[in-house]
């Protein structure tokens, strides 16, 4: 089937309606209105973040959404800021993901996960207006998750270091 394409004097609605998809907790609805948006305006950076966040709210509920795909979004944003906040709230939101999961490792997922979120938020910090706080708070959600959740580092094998394992 061939899509019906948006006219593009009804962008700034979609873009709203998406976001109500997702606070209606409809991720995947969010994320079509958004790929529509795109077509007719592929390079609308409030429409990326919105879709970035649309795929986001989609790990850990059974939908694929694989790591190519938010990269490439993600890569299309145009502000450093919000590239690297943006990067953030998707590494932190895998690392949920994994403290939902009851996979073996995923403890330890989700500490790397989380950790990955907290260097993308001090480099969204450093370049954030002087009122915007924002990547301080993620920063801080993403400590307490670890905290709370006993989560640490994989232990360094022998042959990770590079130290010889004379145990072996």
């Amino acid at each position: 089937m061939e899509l019906k394409p948006l006219q593009r004097e009804a962008i700034p609605s979609a873009i709203e309606k998406a976001k109500h998809y997702r606070l209606l907790n409809e991720p995947s609805g969010a994320e079509s209105i958004i790929r529509d948006v795109l077509r007719v305006d592929p390079a609308n950076q409030e429409a990326l973040v919105v879709l970035v966040l649309a795929m986001a709210d989609q790990f850990g509920r059974g939908y694929v959404v694989a790591d190519q795909q938010v990269d490439d979004v993600l890569a299309r944003i145009e502000k450093e800021y919000d590239k690297e906040y943006y990067t953030g709230i998707v590494c932190e939101r895998r690392g949920v993901a994994q403290l939902r999961s009851e996979a073996p490792g995923a403890g330890h997922n989700a500490y790397e996960w989380l950790r990955d979120a907290m260097a993308h938020y001090e480099s969204a910090e450093k370049l954030s207006a002087s009122e915007n706080d924002d990547a301080v708070l993620r920063w801080n959600t993403c400590a307490r998750l670890i905290e709370r959740n006993h989560l640490e580092p994989r232990e360094e094998t022998a042959a990770e270091s590079g130290a010889p394992n004379f145990g072996e």
